[in-house]
């Protein structure tokens, strides 16, 4: 009997004991191996690149570009934040307006800090196509290094680094410039600033006297989009967008009014 009471306090005593180990903190354990877990799984999604640059040291890369933005690119919201982009990135110019982090890694010069910059030209020379390539203004490459040594990694011409795609936000609602050609049988119009994906998959039109028929306008160049009726077009003018990535359409009602002429710009009330 004396027996079987020891081992009844016996096997108490290690259930007390391994309750206060599990409700006690233990000095073996660190938080911080949490963060970092989730810090390392938010990185999960950078991939290796290249990078050069091209035009003035402190400028905005060109004006004028394969996307058709031209002096914009060193303005807000661009800031002459930008860059060419290799075949793959630029896509024959549907990735104009899209928008990526970089961060370089191979250059004692670099910060390893993110900058983040928007598509705004074609780089054709840059890589195979299936490389990412970017050919950055002078004033983003500089950006990406240690402060006061943004000279000493231009120096570098060429580094390799890290990128990853993001969604865009300028501040500000969609806007449609009308391309100086166009004319009431003929409309084009350079489209910028969508939030979100930043590229486009597909554009329409609707004309003011039609309240269901959407006609689809064709990517010009870059960031130009364009219809061609072959008869006198009735302003004003509606038009959806339909990003690439995501596939979300918002449209601008009326946003083309009456009356509108070439080299125009129009600012819409909406965006992704």
């Amino acid at each position: 009997m004396a027996l079987t009471f020891e081992r009844a306090f016996s096997n108490i005593l290690i259930l007390v004991v391994s309750l206060l180990i599990l409700v006690t903190p233990s000095s073996c354990f660190n938080p911080k191996k949490l963060v970092n877990l989730t810090s390392y799984s938010s990185d999960s999604d950078w991939s290796p690149s290249v990078a050069t640059w091209y035009g003035e040291a402190n400028g905005d890369g060109s004006e004028g570009g394969a996307c058709g933005y031209q002096n914009a690119v060193g303005q807000p919201p661009f800031s002459s934040m930008i860059s060419a982009g290799s075949p793959a990135i630029y896509d024959s110019g549907k990735g104009c307006g899209s928008c990526y982090e970089v961060r370089c890694t191979g250059n004692s010069a670099c910060s390893g800090n993110p900058v983040r910059v928007v598509i705004t030209d074609e780089c054709a020379g840059c890589g195979s196509d299936a490389q990412y390539h970017f050919d950055l203004s002078g004033s983003a490459f500089g950006s990406m290094a240690i402060s006061g040594q943004d000279q000493q990694l231009r120096n570098a011409g060429i580094i390799h680094m890290e990128h990853r795609r993001v969604k865009c936000n300028y501040g500000r609602s969609i806007a449609f410039h009308v391309d100086s050609g166009s004319n009431q049988e003929y409309f084009a119009a350079l489209i910028e600033y969508e939030n979100g994906d930043g590229d486009l998959n597909r554009v329409e039109l609707k004309e003011a006297l039609d309240s269901s028929t959407w006609d689809s306008m064709q990517q010009s160049w870059g960031a130009v989009w364009k219809f061609e009726k072959g008869a006198p077009l009735k302003a004003p003018f509606s038009i959806k967008l339909t990003t690439l990535a995501s596939g979300k359409t918002i449209v601008a009602e009326n946003v083309i009014p009456a009356g509108w002429k070439p080299g125009q710009t129009y600012r819409s009330i909406v965006n992704f």
